[in-house]
């Protein structure tokens, strides 16, 4: 049977699939992780996963058919686009006031 191993690099970051063991049953493939994925310390933690049990969603529905927005309510591109005129305004500020 094939297991999926996950690792954890430190505590706190996210688990990420770092390969596949084969064994005979959950022990081995335990056994195995620990071996080829945690002996040398490069994790914090592991999950050892039955293949068959990981499940892929590929289908998201949007129901509401809403669009999906930035928290702070519009994207970064326009408050950059706003923070240059901002800039250039206060630039061309400037030089008029110097030349006079």
């Amino acid at each position: 049977m094939i297991y999926e191993v996950f690792r954890q690099e430190r505590k706190g970051l996210a688990f990420a699939h770092a390969g596949s063991v084969e064994a005979p049953n959950e022990e081995f493939a335990e056994a195995y992780a620990r071996e080829q994925y945690g002996r040398r310390g490069e994790s914090a933690a592991l999950w050892v996963v039955p293949r068959d049990s990981v499940h892929e969603i590929e289908d998201f529905a949007d129901e509401l058919q809403k669009n999906y927005h930035r928290v702070d309510g519009y994207p970064l591109k326009e408050k950059l686009g706003k923070a240059r005129e901002r800039v250039s305004a206060k630039n061309a500020g400037a030089s008029s006031a110097g030349a006079g």
